[in-house]
């Protein structure tokens, strides 16, 4: 028998140069909100529309296998899909966010099955890449619109 397990399955910890700036940037602008933290060590768990990420100050104690050196999580993205893309797309906009990618139509081929998404691309600030995304559903046929992965 399985079991269901309220906890998400999966939650990066990045390591932050500055927490205290990478919590303002994921709640005054991104949108989330704290679960907890932990003051004393710069520890802050944060949540929204059911993800979950944790940030903590790179230290002495941070796990890591070589020194690191910004831009931070070279080579990995995380798509974090969202209720109101637009409304996070514009607050970025009004906080002068650097695009990685602007918004696009993107459709991305499962087997045979085209799913669709609304996304834009950012880099927080300590250069994590997040790709903001909300779906279009899907289709059986090659989609005539937007950018498309066979």
């Amino acid at each position: 028998m399985t079991t269901f397990n309220a906890s998400p399955q999966l939650v990066p910890e990045l390591g932050c140069i500055d927490v205290a700036v990478s919590r303002r940037f994921y709640i005054d602008i991104l949108g989330f909100t704290v679960k907890y933290e932990r003051p004393s060590n710069g520890f802050v768990y944060l949540i929204r529309d059911g993800v979950s990420i944790m940030l903590e100050p790179l230290s002495e104690d941070t796990w890591q296998l070589a020194e690191p050196t910004p831009p931070l999580g070279r080579g990995l993205h995380f798509e974090i899909n969202v209720t109101s893309l637009e409304e996070l797309h514009a607050n970025c906009k009004t906080h002068g966010v650097v695009f990685v990618q602007e918004f696009e139509e993107a459709w991305y081929r499962g087997g045979d099955v085209y799913h669709g998404q609304r996304q834009f691309v950012i880099a927080d600030p300590d250069g994590y890449i997040l790709r903001f995304a909300q779906s279009l559903g899907t289709k059986t046929t090659p989609p005539s619109t937007g950018r498309s992965r066979k």
